[in-house]
């Protein structure tokens, strides 16, 4: 198990912005975990500490949010995100992580500033099928190596207009699915081993706290509210994730 108290800092932080995210505020925030934690062990084994943590937090804001999501997306979204995390699996340790960082950055600062401008607040459009299969299959691929599949996700939900409860129930149900897949592709490429799992275990009391406190959250506030701190999250990701990727060079 992990000993180091600066790690255990940085991911109760992570874990419960994870939490308080899955729980009631549109999910993408989780994005930042893995570079929190990254910050004193690698991103991949970042990922593999907080897999399961995220699958517990998934499994409960399922719960809280039954049958409150969108049918019609989750046909679409679903089998594509599975042929993405597959993807993921395939190319595994060949494609920078930087490289991925970059690629959801920039999807994320794009539908952050769209919504800011003038014509972001126009009315929903209406699902569609060939984005659905695109962001889908691209939030699944980003999201087996670095947990990063709540922007692009967004990115094909947002523009929907879809109110805040079927969103994050929408999101909820995704990320259950995707995150679940995982399993196994994890244990093949050795990322199950007894430290990272002794140290998730450790962490996992959090994971009901912060799903606790975001669902409260999501009670509270209106679909208005509820939709700018989601806007505004992926703009503080889309830096936190550019920043991660520069400073390093």
């Amino acid at each position: 198990m992990i000993n180091d108290p600066w790690f255990y800092l940085a991911s109760t932080i992570a874990v419960v912005i994870a939490g308080v995210a899955k729980g009631g505020l549109g999910g993408g925030i989780a994005v930042v975990g893995v570079p929190l934690m990254a910050m004193v062990v690698s991103p991949a084994q970042a990922a593999a500490i907080l897999l399961p943590i995220l699958m517990a937090m998934d499994a409960l804001a399922l719960r809280a949010y039954w049958n409150e999501w969108d049918t019609e997306n989750l046909r679409v979204l679903l089998p594509s995100a599975l042929v993405g995390t597959v993807l993921g699996w395939v190319t595994f340790g060949s494609l920078s992580a930087d490289g991925l960082r970059i690629l959801v950055a920039v999807v994320a600062l794009s539908y952050a500033l769209q919504y800011f401008l003038p014509q972001g607040a126009n009315s929903g459009r209406s699902a569609r099928s060939v984005d659905g299969v695109f962001w889908g299959a691209l939030s699944g691929f980003t999201s087996f190596s670095v947990h990063a599949g709540g922007p692009p996700l967004q990115a094909y939900l947002l523009p929907q207009r879809m109110n805040r409860t079927r969103f994050q129930a929408t999101s909820v149900v995704f990320f259950f699915v995707v995150n679940w897949s995982k399993v196994g592709p994890y244990a093949w490429l050795g990322q199950w081993n007894g430290e990272n799992l002794l140290t998730s275990a450790v962490l996992l009391p959090l994971a009901p706290l912060g799903v606790w406190l975001g669902r409260r959250l999501h009670q509270r506030v209106n679909d208005a509210v509820f939709f700018r701190v989601v806007h505004v999250s992926l703009f503080v990701i889309g830096v936190k994730l550019l920043y991660d990727v520069y400073a390093v060079h």
